[in-house]
């Protein structure tokens, strides 16, 4: 994998989170960059649309456009990296996950998804869940290189 993108709305800030999330980081071998999108708008519609529209700048056609949703498909592991893997096969090289604000992610973002991802029917905090996505992705290229760290 040449670039693997997460574009994610609010801003990380110093944190137990930020040091999780940049251990798996640190640790994977794709190239994880963290693209943090922010509104000023006070008003949730308005701070809606807007990390809409610059979630949308942001998006590459051309790469495998994950957004994770309450209303997305529930991964195993193994599934998810089998997924990634089929992708790579094909010959993609370049994926962006999308972790939406506390409101969600509005159609126009959805319809620009291969598909929609979920990581339970809780509610996780945004941060928590920037970590546990970056632990996937991890995991994700351990399973595809037969490595021990997954057990199932």
């Amino acid at each position: 994998m040449k670039r693997v993108d997460i574009i994610a709305c609010g801003r990380m800030r110093n944190s137990p989170f930020n040091d999780l999330s940049e251990m798996y980081k640190t640790r994977s071998d794709w190239p994880i960059h963290f693209i943090e999108i922010e509104s000023k708008h006070k008003e949730a519609k308005r701070i809606q649309q807007d990390e809409c529209e610059k979630i949308l700048e942001q998006l590459d056609l051309k790469a495998l456009i994950i957004a994770l949703d309450e209303r997305g498909k529930e991964y195993k592991s193994i599934a998810l990296a089998q997924k990634l893997d089929q992708a790579m096969v094909a010959g993609q090289n370049h994926l962006q996950f999308i972790i939406g604000g506390a409101d969600g992610l509005l159609p126009p973002v959805q319809e620009k998804c291969d598909f929609l991802m979920s990581f339970g029917r809780q509610t996780w905090p945004h941060m928590l869940a920037r970590v546990m996505l970056v632990e996937q992705i991890y995991r994700s290229q351990q399973i595809i290189k037969g490595h021990p760290y997954h057990r199932e």
